[in-house]
């Protein structure tokens, strides 16, 4: 059965009135849910000046300060903020391998009222060498603000241009 060009544009035109729409709803935030999301921007944009100063331990303030706090990475998982902070110190011991940090292509995405899931890409500019990688949190927000509560963060070797 040959399907004819005019019933082609019809059913695309029919799809895509019917898409577009949907997409623009599953995207546009409610008011409330945009000012949760420039929250969780904000720990993040705290987090990424503090690690540019060379603080680690203002850093970590955007994290869940609980033992139950869980960060994954290509070495595995370490549990309890004192154990996140103490890797932290070890693998950045100075300013120099610190580098800067710039977090980019940030997607919030809303978990519940409670939960909010962050994709991104993190790069590190250092003297030595620059790296960088792919990262998602999961954020809780407490009676103090959103904190992650689960950080899973990779090195990608050849990112995709």
């Amino acid at each position: 059965m040959r399907i004819r060009p005019v019933f082609v544009g019809l059913a695309v035109a029919l799809a895509a009135s019917s898409i577009i729409p949907l997409a623009l709803t599953l995207h546009a935030g409610s008011p409330q849910e945009d000012k949760e999301h420039a929250a969780i921007r904000a720990v993040l944009s705290d987090q990424q000046n503090a690690w540019n100063r060379g603080d680690v331990s203002a850093f970590m303030k955007g994290y869940w300060d609980s033992p139950q706090l869980s960060f994954a990475s290509s070495s595995g998982f370490v549990r309890g903020w004192d154990k996140v902070t103490n890797r932290y110190k070890q693998n950045y011991p100075d300013q120099a391998s610190m580098g800067k940090l710039d977090f980019s292509d940030l997607e919030v995405h809303t978990l519940g009222p409670d939960a909010a899931l962050v994709l991104g890409k993190w790069h590190l500019q250092r003297a030595s060498t620059d790296v960088g990688g792919i990262f998602s949190l999961v954020f809780q927000r407490f009676p103090e603000g959103w904190l992650i509560v689960h950080d899973h963060t990779s090195v990608v070797t050849n990112p995709a241009k």
